[in-house]
């Protein structure tokens, strides 16, 4: 018997047939019959479970085998003694939108904390609140097929080639057809290699070279003004700031050559169909929000926005990060893209027949950990003490909360080591229900194997249910989906509800299409002047090289499901050539890579990078030993790739 289900890996969301093997779906929209390594094996991925639940009071103790009622007892009673400000969920992207949806409504509708956030925040939040600032709503405004139809595709702080492998094989095939693709990164990646033009830019100097693009923008009359009198909101102090612009003083700060930056500006002239994307590199930073609004402004500027093959194409990392955002995920909106108003407080308390809802936005993921002084933390289907900045600190504040809950599929996780109670949950291959692709694509994810424990819809809806609230008795993943979707009828820019959940066995479902204008109240977008803020921390003599995170294509995250079926060396980091000999160093040689806030030891693998730039795997489970604490004031994401280190040879 042949199943059809979708990838549960990156943000591309492939479509799969499985039987004997894993089989790419020629006609599925997404992959159009590619596939890559991790996805082709995961159906291989099945040792390393948990099947039972664990229990343990204190931290330092044995876990003991319990029983599933009474895991869901020691939930509520813990809940019913804390207040819901001291109670919180750490949500995944890893989820099924099923899965969030219980999850936000137990939690934000009905125990009435709005501590819900989501892994989604460590990648995805600075894109969330660069689209809502300029286009009015956190609308992904184009799709996969619009970049790889255009004639220029530009990526800047990303590396599709190993974060999004199918999307790049399609990227590399439409080269053959006339795509022209610029790449923007302080490191040669494999992405870079195929890029008609490779700016070697200097970590952090994004908003440099983007303003300096904006100038030369409105220096050689490429402004569509007409375009922005009709669709944008814009003032002339935007145009009074970006004149004082000195562009060789930028360019120079930004690390960029003359040359390179005249012939971007050729192309983004000669190219009538324009797409932008973009993932951590600038996501993951201390000024992320005027990063996502410095490049986005410059398809706003020239007119390329609101029709096809042109505009800002903001790349989500995790399978179902976008499905996250949409249900409400995260802790600084309440639900279906519904930001903390009165108004939207009372919708949703009619729609969920509760009262008392939080009428403001709650911590968000670093914060909810290290501030919040929890007394019960869930979190589900991810890693935090793996994955926030600056290890030490997070460990000692898990450490702290009195109950740390962890629902997970699989042994092993960094956050397991601080939990007291460990639910088993579904993985993939048993569960059921629908995840939304990087460009709004809603597709259904089939079990093909026998479920051996619950899924996290029914864990939440239990605990809901234990808890003696109603508006809980779900039978099926399909039951959860309907009402999910009719609540998206409370939102203004979401068509969710049109979607048959049925109908996606056979064919995926995309929302939100032929956006053409924006989503504020004028249905203009707004142009936003956003200076360099200089935030991060700098180098110093003492730690006189910058680090940065990185992807592999053939691992996942902490390797908990990849590592079981591929072999691929994560412990390393990557040092420009100048730098070894300047230090004397050769490939594979052992080093101490030191920050203000750990240390740890790797073997040296040359590479490609900007001189005093060195990159580690994010796979790598130590990298947040080094990490700083620093986050985006506003979207309250982490400054993964600007922290100072120095490097000794060992």
């Amino acid at each position: 018997m042949k199943f059809k289900s979708v990838c549960s890996y990156c943000g591309v969301g492939c479509g799969f047939e499985i039987k004997n093997r894993i089989k790419p779906l020629k006609d599925y929209p997404a992959n159009r019959g590619l596939i890559c390594k991790k996805g082709s094996l995961e159906d291989k991925v099945v040792n390393n479970r948990i099947l039972k639940p664990l229990f343990r009071k204190n931290k330092n103790e044995e876990f003991k085998e319990i029983s599933y009622e009474e895991a869901i007892k020691i939930i509520t009673d813990k809940i019913k003694a804390s207040t819901p400000e001291k109670i919180g969920f750490y949500l995944s992207g890893q989820l099924l939108n099923e899965d969030y949806y219980i999850a936000n409504k137990l939690g934000k509708g009905f125990i009435n904390t709005a501590n819900v956030d989501t892994n989604s925040r460590t990648c995805m939040a600075s894109a969330v609140v660069g689209y809502k600032k300029t286009i009015g709503s956190d609308y992904v405004p184009l799709t996969m097929e619009d970049a790889i139809n255009s004639d220029l595709y530009i990526v800047a702080g990303g590396n599709i080639a190993e974060a999004h492998v199918v999307f790049f094989n399609r990227i590399k095939r439409a080269k053959k057809n006339g795509l022209k693709v610029v790449v923007i990164d302080p490191r040669f990646t494999k992405t870079a290699k195929i890029a008609d033009l490779y700016i070697d830019i200097n970590v952090g100097g994004d908003i440099y070279l983007f303003l300096a693009l904006a100038k030369k923008f409105l220096d050689e009359g490429m402004v569509d003004f007409e375009f922005l009198k009709e669709k944008v909101n814009f003032n002339d102090e935007y145009f009074e700031e970006l004149k004082k612009v000195d562009i060789d003083k930028y360019l120079k700060l930004a690390g960029v050559s003359k040359d390179k930056f005249e012939k971007l500006a050729e192309m983004w002239r000669e190219n009538e169909n324009i797409v932008g994307s973009w993932t951590m590199g600038l996501n993951q930073s201390s000024e992320g929000v005027e990063k996502n609004i410095a490049f986005i402004n410059l398809f706003i500027l020239t007119g390329k926005m609101f029709k096809d093959l042109n505009g800002p194409l903001s790349l989500t990392g995790q399978p179902n990060a976008m499905g996250g955002r949409e249900v409400g995920g995260l802790a600084t909106t309440l639900a279906v893209h519904l930001d903390y108003t009165p108004e939207n407080v009372k919708k949703v308390e009619e729609f969920w027949k509760t009262e008392n809802i939080p009428n403001k936005p709650g911590l968000t993921a670093d914060e909810m950990v290290k501030k919040g002084k929890l007394k019960v933390l869930i979190v589900a289907h991810t890693d935090p003490v793996y994955h926030l900045p600056n290890r030490s600190e997070t460990e000692k504040a898990f450490s702290e909360i009195d109950l740390v809950v962890e629902l997970n599929a699989y042994k092993g996780s960094e956050t397991s080591k601080f939990a007291n109670l460990i639910i088993p949950v579904a993985p993939w291959g048993e569960k059921e229900g629908t995840q939304t692709n990087l460009d709004r694509l809603i597709t259904l994810q089939m079990p093909f194997r026998k479920k051996q424990t619950k899924q996290d819809w029914e864990v939440f809806a239990n605990i809901a249910k234990a808890l003696g609230f109603s508006g809980f008795d779900f039978n099926s993943s399909k039951e959860v989906f309907n009402e999910y979707k009719e609540m998206t009828k409370l939102s203004l820019d979401m068509n969710i509800y049109e979607c048959d959940y049925d109908k996606l066995k056979e064919k995926p479902f995309r929302w939100g299409e032929n956006l053409k204008e924006a989503l504020t109240s004028n249905k203009k977008a707004n142009l936003l002047w956003v200076e360099k803020q200089n935030r991060s921390l700098k180098p110093d003599s003492k730690y006189p090289f910058l680090l940065i995170t990185t992807r592999l294509a053939n691992h996942w995250h902490s390797m908990t499901k990849t590592g079981q079926v591929i072999n691929d060396e994560v412990e390393f980091v990557e040092m420009n050539e100048e730098d070894m000999k300047d230090l004397n160093i050769k490939e594979g040689d052992l080093v101490n890579i030191k920050s203000q806030f750990g240390e740890v030891n790797l073997k040296v693998k040359k590479s490609e990078i900007k001189k005093k730039v060195v990159a580690i795997p994010m796979h790598y489970r130590k990298v947040n030993f080094l990490t700083n604490p620093i986050l985006d004031p506003v979207s309250k994401e982490p400054d993964y790739n600007h922290t100072p280190v120095n490097i000794r040879k060992i």
